[in-house]
Protein backbone atom coordinates (compact mmCIF):
# COMPACT_ATOMS: atom_id res chain seq x y z
CA UNK A 1 0.00 0.00 0.00
CA UNK A 2 0.97 3.46 -0.90
CA UNK A 3 2.67 5.67 2.07
CA UNK A 4 0.46 8.56 2.38
CA UNK A 5 0.95 12.37 0.68
CA UNK A 6 2.87 14.37 2.68
CA UNK A 7 1.35 17.43 3.28
CA UNK A 8 2.09 20.22 0.94
CA UNK A 9 2.11 24.29 2.45
CA UNK A 10 -0.81 25.09 0.04
CA UNK A 11 -2.94 22.10 1.26
CA UNK A 12 -6.45 22.89 3.47
CA UNK A 13 -7.66 20.16 5.70
CA UNK A 14 -11.11 19.65 3.66
CA UNK A 15 -10.74 22.00 0.69
CA UNK A 16 -9.31 24.09 -2.22
CA UNK A 17 -5.88 25.85 -1.96
CA UNK A 18 -5.01 28.65 -0.42
CA UNK A 19 -5.82 31.91 -1.34
CA UNK A 20 -3.44 34.36 -4.13
CA UNK A 21 -4.08 38.28 -2.84
CA UNK A 22 -3.21 41.33 -4.32
CA UNK A 23 -1.25 43.10 -1.77
CA UNK A 24 -0.82 46.55 -3.88
CA UNK A 25 0.81 47.83 -7.02
CA UNK A 26 2.93 50.29 -8.64
CA UNK A 27 3.46 51.69 -11.66
CA UNK A 28 4.92 54.48 -13.65
CA UNK A 29 3.37 57.10 -15.53
CA UNK A 30 2.93 55.76 -19.05
CA UNK A 31 4.10 58.36 -21.87
CA UNK A 32 3.64 58.33 -25.53
CA UNK A 33 6.36 57.17 -27.67
CA UNK A 34 8.97 59.72 -28.52
CA UNK A 35 8.18 61.57 -25.62
CA UNK A 36 9.56 61.66 -22.23
CA UNK A 37 10.68 58.17 -22.14
CA UNK A 38 12.48 57.97 -25.24
CA UNK A 39 15.65 57.25 -24.00
CA UNK A 40 14.75 55.08 -20.82
CA UNK A 41 14.49 51.39 -21.74
CA UNK A 42 13.07 48.39 -20.49
CA UNK A 43 14.96 47.34 -17.53
CA UNK A 44 15.08 51.27 -16.64
CA UNK A 45 11.13 51.55 -16.43
CA UNK A 46 10.88 47.84 -15.05
CA UNK A 47 13.57 48.63 -12.33
CA UNK A 48 11.69 51.83 -11.45
CA UNK A 49 8.43 50.54 -11.14
CA UNK A 50 9.41 47.28 -9.07
CA UNK A 51 11.48 49.53 -6.70
CA UNK A 52 8.20 52.20 -6.44
CA UNK A 53 6.80 48.97 -5.06
CA UNK A 54 9.15 47.62 -2.74
CA UNK A 55 9.50 51.11 -0.99
CA UNK A 56 5.88 51.37 -0.24
CA UNK A 57 5.55 47.79 1.07
CA UNK A 58 8.95 48.06 2.92
CA UNK A 59 10.71 45.09 1.09
CA UNK A 60 14.19 46.51 0.80
CA UNK A 61 16.82 43.39 1.09
CA UNK A 62 13.99 40.90 1.36
CA UNK A 63 13.65 37.62 -0.71
CA UNK A 64 10.88 37.90 -2.41
CA UNK A 65 9.54 34.05 -3.73
CA UNK A 66 9.44 34.73 -7.52
CA UNK A 67 9.68 37.76 -9.83
CA UNK A 68 7.97 37.47 -13.37
CA UNK A 69 7.38 40.22 -16.18
CA UNK A 70 8.09 40.58 -20.07
CA UNK A 71 7.90 42.59 -22.69
CA UNK A 72 6.93 42.15 -26.16
CA UNK A 73 9.57 44.64 -27.81
CA UNK A 74 12.72 43.05 -26.71
CA UNK A 75 16.04 43.88 -27.42
CA UNK A 76 17.99 40.48 -27.94
CA UNK A 77 20.60 41.80 -24.33
CA UNK A 78 17.46 41.45 -23.14
CA UNK A 79 17.07 37.67 -22.44
CA UNK A 80 17.20 38.06 -18.77
CA UNK A 81 15.09 41.21 -18.43
CA UNK A 82 12.74 40.18 -15.64
CA UNK A 83 16.07 38.81 -13.61
CA UNK A 84 18.39 42.33 -14.48
CA UNK A 85 15.55 44.34 -12.94
CA UNK A 86 15.44 42.60 -9.67
CA UNK A 87 19.35 42.82 -9.32
CA UNK A 88 18.95 46.45 -10.57
CA UNK A 89 16.67 47.05 -7.99
CA UNK A 90 16.46 47.31 -3.93
CA UNK A 91 15.12 43.33 -3.49
CA UNK A 92 17.12 41.03 -2.02
CA UNK A 93 19.70 39.44 -4.88
CA UNK A 94 18.59 35.97 -3.75
CA UNK A 95 14.90 36.50 -5.38
CA UNK A 96 13.99 34.28 -8.34
CA UNK A 97 12.76 36.04 -11.66
CA UNK A 98 11.62 35.00 -15.03
CA UNK A 99 10.61 36.49 -18.59
CA UNK A 100 6.66 36.12 -19.52
CA UNK A 101 5.52 37.05 -22.72
CA UNK A 102 2.02 36.64 -24.00
CA UNK A 103 2.02 39.54 -26.21
CA UNK A 104 -0.18 42.23 -24.78
CA UNK A 105 -1.81 39.70 -22.10
CA UNK A 106 1.63 39.22 -20.76
CA UNK A 107 1.06 41.34 -17.94
CA UNK A 108 -2.26 39.44 -16.79
CA UNK A 109 -0.35 36.10 -17.77
CA UNK A 110 2.36 36.61 -15.17
CA UNK A 111 -0.12 37.61 -12.48
CA UNK A 112 -2.29 34.16 -12.75
CA UNK A 113 1.14 32.23 -12.73
CA UNK A 114 2.66 33.65 -9.71
CA UNK A 115 -0.77 33.59 -8.35
CA UNK A 116 -0.95 29.93 -9.10
CA UNK A 117 1.97 29.07 -7.29
CA UNK A 118 0.84 31.04 -4.39
CA UNK A 119 -2.52 28.97 -4.15
CA UNK A 120 -0.34 25.22 -4.45
CA UNK A 121 2.22 26.83 -1.64
CA UNK A 122 5.15 26.66 -3.94
CA UNK A 123 5.74 30.47 -2.47
CA UNK A 124 4.39 32.87 -0.57
CA UNK A 125 4.96 36.02 -2.49
CA UNK A 126 5.69 37.62 -5.58
CA UNK A 127 5.55 40.26 -8.03
CA UNK A 128 4.30 40.52 -11.64
CA UNK A 129 4.50 42.74 -13.97
CA UNK A 130 5.14 44.15 -17.26
CA UNK A 131 6.92 46.48 -19.09
CA UNK A 132 7.47 47.97 -22.82
CA UNK A 133 9.26 50.99 -24.75
CA UNK A 134 8.11 51.85 -28.54
CA UNK A 135 10.36 54.16 -27.74
CA UNK A 136 13.67 51.94 -27.86
CA UNK A 137 12.15 49.31 -29.74
CA UNK A 138 14.59 47.22 -31.14
CA UNK A 139 15.78 47.61 -34.76
CA UNK A 140 16.15 44.83 -36.86
CA UNK A 141 18.31 44.47 -40.33
CA UNK A 142 16.35 42.52 -43.12
CA UNK A 143 16.65 38.41 -43.77
CA UNK A 144 18.89 39.49 -46.83
CA UNK A 145 21.38 41.35 -44.67
CA UNK A 146 21.39 39.12 -41.51
CA UNK A 147 22.25 36.28 -43.79
CA UNK A 148 25.41 38.30 -45.53
CA UNK A 149 26.53 39.15 -41.83
CA UNK A 150 26.07 35.43 -40.50
CA UNK A 151 28.55 34.38 -43.80
CA UNK A 152 30.93 37.27 -42.93
CA UNK A 153 31.23 36.21 -39.53
CA UNK A 154 31.85 32.37 -40.78
CA UNK A 155 34.60 33.80 -43.35
CA UNK A 156 38.07 31.95 -42.43
CA UNK A 157 39.92 33.90 -45.28
CA UNK A 158 40.39 37.57 -46.57
CA UNK A 159 39.21 37.00 -50.08
CA UNK A 160 36.10 34.85 -48.23
CA UNK A 161 35.29 38.43 -46.33
CA UNK A 162 35.82 40.19 -49.40
CA UNK A 163 32.92 37.51 -51.13
CA UNK A 164 30.39 38.20 -48.71
CA UNK A 165 30.48 42.12 -47.87
CA UNK A 166 30.34 42.61 -52.04
CA UNK A 167 26.98 41.09 -51.84
CA UNK A 168 25.75 43.81 -49.48
CA UNK A 169 23.38 46.51 -51.79
CA UNK A 170 22.11 49.83 -50.80
CA UNK A 171 18.89 48.13 -50.39
CA UNK A 172 19.79 45.79 -47.78
CA UNK A 173 21.10 48.75 -45.44
CA UNK A 174 17.27 49.57 -44.66
CA UNK A 175 16.72 48.20 -40.90
CA UNK A 176 13.44 46.29 -40.19
CA UNK A 177 11.30 47.86 -37.24
CA UNK A 178 8.96 45.77 -35.33
CA UNK A 179 5.45 46.19 -36.26
CA UNK A 180 1.91 45.34 -35.08
CA UNK A 181 1.25 43.38 -37.78
CA UNK A 182 0.06 39.86 -37.47
CA UNK A 183 2.32 37.63 -39.65
CA UNK A 184 -0.42 34.86 -41.02
CA UNK A 185 -2.39 38.15 -42.36
CA UNK A 186 -0.12 41.28 -42.80
CA UNK A 187 -2.60 43.11 -41.53
CA UNK A 188 -2.12 45.40 -38.45
CA UNK A 189 -3.95 44.93 -35.36
CA UNK A 190 -6.07 48.05 -36.29
CA UNK A 191 -6.78 47.04 -39.51
CA UNK A 192 -8.00 43.55 -38.22
CA UNK A 193 -10.06 45.56 -35.47
CA UNK A 194 -11.72 47.40 -38.47
CA UNK A 195 -12.86 44.37 -40.13
CA UNK A 196 -14.54 43.33 -36.78
CA UNK A 197 -16.07 47.18 -36.36
CA UNK A 198 -17.85 47.12 -39.66
CA UNK A 199 -19.19 43.41 -39.21
CA UNK A 200 -20.26 43.89 -36.18
CA UNK A 201 -21.95 47.60 -37.31
CA UNK A 202 -20.44 49.53 -34.41
CA UNK A 203 -20.19 53.30 -34.93
CA UNK A 204 -18.47 56.07 -34.90
CA UNK A 205 -20.43 58.12 -32.18
CA UNK A 206 -20.16 55.17 -29.74
CA UNK A 207 -16.38 54.98 -30.08
CA UNK A 208 -16.07 58.06 -29.54
CA UNK A 209 -18.14 58.18 -26.48
CA UNK A 210 -16.08 55.74 -25.30
CA UNK A 211 -12.78 57.32 -25.66
CA UNK A 212 -14.16 60.61 -24.38
CA UNK A 213 -15.51 58.57 -21.24
CA UNK A 214 -11.89 57.11 -20.52
CA UNK A 215 -10.34 60.37 -20.36
CA UNK A 216 -12.57 62.22 -18.47
CA UNK A 217 -13.00 58.64 -15.48
CA UNK A 218 -9.32 59.05 -15.24
CA UNK A 219 -9.17 62.26 -15.02
CA UNK A 220 -11.43 62.29 -12.23
CA UNK A 221 -9.52 59.48 -10.56
CA UNK A 222 -6.36 61.65 -10.82
CA UNK A 223 -8.39 64.47 -9.21
CA UNK A 224 -9.27 62.45 -6.29
CA UNK A 225 -5.78 61.16 -5.25
CA UNK A 226 -6.90 57.71 -6.39
CA UNK A 227 -3.58 56.64 -7.81
CA UNK A 228 -1.53 58.06 -5.27
CA UNK A 229 -0.72 54.61 -3.90
CA UNK A 230 -1.11 52.92 -7.04
CA UNK A 231 2.07 55.33 -9.18
CA UNK A 232 5.38 56.57 -8.28
CA UNK A 233 6.40 59.68 -10.59
CA UNK A 234 9.57 58.86 -13.09
CA UNK A 235 11.31 61.39 -15.53
CA UNK A 236 9.44 64.26 -14.10
CA UNK A 237 5.82 62.64 -15.44
CA UNK A 238 2.89 62.28 -12.57
CA UNK A 239 0.49 61.50 -14.81
CA UNK A 240 -0.29 59.47 -17.25
CA UNK A 241 1.02 61.56 -20.81
CA UNK A 242 -1.34 60.45 -22.97
CA UNK A 243 -4.71 62.12 -20.69
CA UNK A 244 -6.77 64.32 -22.19
CA UNK A 245 -9.32 65.89 -19.64
CA UNK A 246 -10.69 68.29 -21.56
CA UNK A 247 -11.15 66.15 -24.71
CA UNK A 248 -14.77 65.93 -25.77
CA UNK A 249 -16.82 63.77 -28.38
CA UNK A 250 -17.49 66.99 -30.50
CA UNK A 251 -13.41 67.46 -30.66
CA UNK A 252 -13.16 63.06 -31.41
CA UNK A 253 -15.64 63.73 -34.05
CA UNK A 254 -13.12 65.78 -36.01
CA UNK A 255 -10.51 63.54 -36.24
CA UNK A 256 -9.98 61.76 -39.61
CA UNK A 257 -9.88 57.75 -39.46
CA UNK A 258 -6.87 56.26 -39.89
CA UNK A 259 -8.23 52.05 -39.76
CA UNK A 260 -10.05 50.88 -42.40
CA UNK A 261 -10.37 53.27 -44.69
CA UNK A 262 -9.35 50.66 -47.61
CA UNK A 263 -13.03 49.02 -46.87
CA UNK A 264 -16.47 50.02 -48.64
CA UNK A 265 -17.84 50.69 -45.54
CA UNK A 266 -17.53 53.95 -43.85
CA UNK A 267 -13.79 53.93 -41.46
CA UNK A 268 -14.69 54.89 -38.10
CA UNK A 269 -11.37 54.25 -35.93
CA UNK A 270 -8.92 57.10 -35.14
CA UNK A 271 -5.77 58.05 -33.34
CA UNK A 272 -8.61 59.79 -30.73
CA UNK A 273 -10.35 55.64 -30.13
CA UNK A 274 -7.40 54.10 -30.54
CA UNK A 275 -4.67 53.61 -28.10
CA UNK A 276 -1.12 55.48 -28.66
CA UNK A 277 2.14 53.89 -28.95
CA UNK A 278 3.32 54.18 -25.29
CA UNK A 279 6.23 53.58 -22.90
CA UNK A 280 6.04 52.17 -19.22
CA UNK A 281 5.82 49.71 -16.52
CA UNK A 282 3.80 48.27 -13.89
CA UNK A 283 3.89 45.62 -11.27
CA UNK A 284 1.65 43.94 -8.57
CA UNK A 285 2.61 42.62 -5.26
CA UNK A 286 0.87 39.67 -5.14
CA UNK A 287 0.92 37.29 -1.54
CA UNK A 288 -0.91 34.57 0.22
CA UNK A 289 -2.51 36.02 3.49
CA UNK A 290 -0.39 34.52 5.74
CA UNK A 291 2.31 35.90 4.44
CA UNK A 292 1.01 39.52 4.31
CA UNK A 293 -0.47 38.93 7.50
CA UNK A 294 2.93 38.31 9.11
CA UNK A 295 4.29 41.94 7.35
CA UNK A 296 1.15 43.67 8.46
CA UNK A 297 0.65 44.73 4.97
CA UNK A 298 -3.13 45.19 3.93
CA UNK A 299 -4.74 42.83 1.15
CA UNK A 300 -6.80 44.57 -1.25
CA UNK A 301 -8.42 41.28 -3.71
CA UNK A 302 -8.16 38.08 -4.17
CA UNK A 303 -7.94 36.60 -7.61
CA UNK A 304 -10.10 33.62 -7.76
CA UNK A 305 -10.22 32.10 -10.95
CA UNK A 306 -8.80 32.87 -14.57
CA UNK A 307 -9.02 31.79 -18.23
CA UNK A 308 -7.25 32.13 -21.43
CA UNK A 309 -8.64 31.84 -24.88
CA UNK A 310 -8.15 31.70 -28.27
CA UNK A 311 -9.63 32.26 -31.58
CA UNK A 312 -9.49 31.49 -35.01
CA UNK A 313 -8.63 35.08 -36.66
CA UNK A 314 -6.59 33.76 -39.64
CA UNK A 315 -9.52 32.22 -41.35
CA UNK A 316 -11.90 34.76 -40.62
CA UNK A 317 -13.70 33.10 -38.76
CA UNK A 318 -13.93 35.19 -35.38
CA UNK A 319 -11.85 38.79 -34.95
CA UNK A 320 -8.28 39.33 -34.05
CA UNK A 321 -9.13 40.56 -30.78
CA UNK A 322 -12.69 38.79 -29.74
CA UNK A 323 -10.55 35.67 -27.57
CA UNK A 324 -11.90 37.68 -24.35
CA UNK A 325 -15.39 37.37 -25.48
CA UNK A 326 -14.93 33.60 -26.06
CA UNK A 327 -13.36 32.94 -22.64
CA UNK A 328 -15.27 34.91 -20.35
CA UNK A 329 -18.41 32.47 -20.73
CA UNK A 330 -16.31 29.47 -19.93
CA UNK A 331 -15.37 31.67 -16.96
CA UNK A 332 -18.38 32.30 -15.58
CA UNK A 333 -20.10 28.84 -15.71
CA UNK A 334 -16.81 27.27 -14.12
CA UNK A 335 -17.51 29.93 -11.20
CA UNK A 336 -21.56 29.38 -11.24
CA UNK A 337 -21.86 33.41 -12.20
CA UNK A 338 -23.66 35.08 -14.93
CA UNK A 339 -22.38 38.26 -16.60
CA UNK A 340 -24.45 40.51 -14.07
CA UNK A 341 -22.91 39.41 -11.15
CA UNK A 342 -20.06 42.17 -10.92
CA UNK A 343 -19.56 45.70 -9.33
CA UNK A 344 -16.76 46.55 -12.10
CA UNK A 345 -15.33 45.32 -15.17
CA UNK A 346 -12.19 46.36 -16.44
CA UNK A 347 -12.37 45.41 -20.16
CA UNK A 348 -9.00 46.67 -21.84
CA UNK A 349 -9.56 49.15 -24.59
CA UNK A 350 -7.21 48.43 -27.05
CA UNK A 351 -9.29 50.26 -29.48
CA UNK A 352 -12.87 51.67 -28.65
CA UNK A 353 -14.01 49.33 -30.87
CA UNK A 354 -12.45 46.13 -29.38
CA UNK A 355 -14.61 46.90 -26.42
CA UNK A 356 -17.85 47.90 -27.96
CA UNK A 357 -17.53 44.52 -30.03
CA UNK A 358 -17.32 42.38 -26.78
CA UNK A 359 -20.20 43.95 -25.58
CA UNK A 360 -22.13 43.37 -28.52
CA UNK A 361 -20.78 40.09 -29.13
CA UNK A 362 -21.97 39.01 -25.59
CA UNK A 363 -25.36 40.88 -26.37
CA UNK A 364 -26.01 39.11 -29.36
CA UNK A 365 -27.98 36.07 -29.33
CA UNK A 366 -27.18 34.11 -32.72
CA UNK A 367 -23.38 35.55 -31.45
CA UNK A 368 -23.59 33.74 -28.54
CA UNK A 369 -25.43 30.38 -29.59
CA UNK A 370 -22.92 30.04 -32.89
CA UNK A 371 -19.95 31.11 -31.94
CA UNK A 372 -19.94 30.59 -27.94
CA UNK A 373 -22.10 27.46 -27.85
CA UNK A 374 -24.53 29.21 -25.30
CA UNK A 375 -28.35 28.49 -25.26
CA UNK A 376 -28.75 32.46 -25.95
CA UNK A 377 -27.26 35.77 -25.23
CA UNK A 378 -25.32 36.73 -22.08
CA UNK A 379 -27.08 39.86 -21.76
CA UNK A 380 -25.88 43.28 -21.16
CA UNK A 381 -23.37 45.15 -19.00
CA UNK A 382 -24.10 48.22 -16.53
CA UNK A 383 -22.23 50.84 -18.44
CA UNK A 384 -21.95 52.59 -15.52
CA UNK A 385 -19.40 49.71 -13.86
CA UNK A 386 -17.59 49.80 -17.21
CA UNK A 387 -13.66 51.04 -16.64
CA UNK A 388 -14.65 53.48 -14.00
CA UNK A 389 -11.17 54.90 -13.47
CA UNK A 390 -10.87 54.84 -17.64
CA UNK A 391 -8.67 52.15 -19.14
CA UNK A 392 -5.99 52.26 -21.95
CA UNK A 393 -7.66 54.96 -24.00
CA UNK A 394 -6.81 57.75 -22.16
CA UNK A 395 -3.52 55.94 -19.67
CA UNK A 396 -2.20 54.50 -22.47
CA UNK A 397 -0.82 51.02 -23.89
CA UNK A 398 2.98 50.15 -23.14
CA UNK A 399 1.79 46.21 -24.20
CA UNK A 400 3.00 44.14 -21.51
CA UNK A 401 2.11 46.63 -18.29
CA UNK A 402 -1.31 47.03 -18.97
CA UNK A 403 -2.21 44.17 -17.36
CA UNK A 404 -0.68 45.07 -14.63
CA UNK A 405 -2.48 48.36 -14.37
CA UNK A 406 -5.49 46.75 -14.56
CA UNK A 407 -5.17 44.54 -11.86
CA UNK A 408 -4.06 47.17 -9.34
CA UNK A 409 -6.52 48.92 -9.99
CA UNK A 410 -9.42 46.86 -9.97
CA UNK A 411 -7.93 45.48 -6.70
CA UNK A 412 -8.34 49.08 -4.69
CA UNK A 413 -11.59 49.68 -6.56
CA UNK A 414 -12.84 46.09 -4.54
CA UNK A 415 -11.28 47.33 -1.48
CA UNK A 416 -12.89 50.37 -1.19
CA UNK A 417 -16.13 49.08 -2.21
CA UNK A 418 -15.97 46.48 0.44
CA UNK A 419 -16.81 42.67 1.31
CA UNK A 420 -19.14 40.74 -1.56
CA UNK A 421 -17.69 42.84 -4.27
CA UNK A 422 -16.34 41.46 -7.62
CA UNK A 423 -14.70 42.25 -10.84
CA UNK A 424 -14.23 41.04 -14.24
CA UNK A 425 -11.45 41.53 -16.09
CA UNK A 426 -10.62 40.64 -19.99
CA UNK A 427 -7.38 41.82 -21.68
CA UNK A 428 -7.38 41.54 -25.61
CA UNK A 429 -4.26 40.38 -26.97
CA UNK A 430 -2.44 39.95 -30.43
CA UNK A 431 -2.40 36.40 -31.98
CA UNK A 432 -6.02 36.50 -31.46
CA UNK A 433 -5.47 35.68 -28.07
CA UNK A 434 -6.97 37.27 -24.61
CA UNK A 435 -6.96 36.45 -20.58
CA UNK A 436 -9.60 37.03 -18.93
CA UNK A 437 -10.06 36.80 -14.57
CA UNK A 438 -12.34 37.09 -11.47
CA UNK A 439 -11.34 39.17 -8.26
CA UNK A 440 -12.91 39.91 -5.30
CA UNK A 441 -12.11 41.87 -2.39
CA UNK A 442 -10.36 40.29 0.17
Amino acid sequence: MAAPRTPRPGDTQDGPPRRAVVVGGNRIPFARAGGPYVRATNQDMLTAAMDGLVARYGLAGQRVGEVAAGAVLKHSKDFNLTREAVLGSALSPETPAYDVQQACATGMESVVGLSNKIRLGQIDSAIAGGVDSTSDAPIAVGDELRTILLDLSRARTVQQRLKAVSRIRPQHLAPAAPTTGEPRTGLSMGEHQALTTAAMGITREAQDELAAASHHNLAAAYDAGFFDDLMTPYRRLTRDANLRPDTSVDKLAGLKPVFGTHLSTPATMTAGNSTPLSDGASTVLLASDEWAAERGLPVLATLVDAEAGAVDFVHGRDGLLMAGAHAVPRLLTRNGLTLQDFDFYEIHEAFAATVLCNLAAWEDEDYCRDRLGLDGALGSVDRSRLNVHGSSLAAGHPFAATGGRIVATLAKLLAQKGPGSRGLISVCAAGGQGVVAILEAA
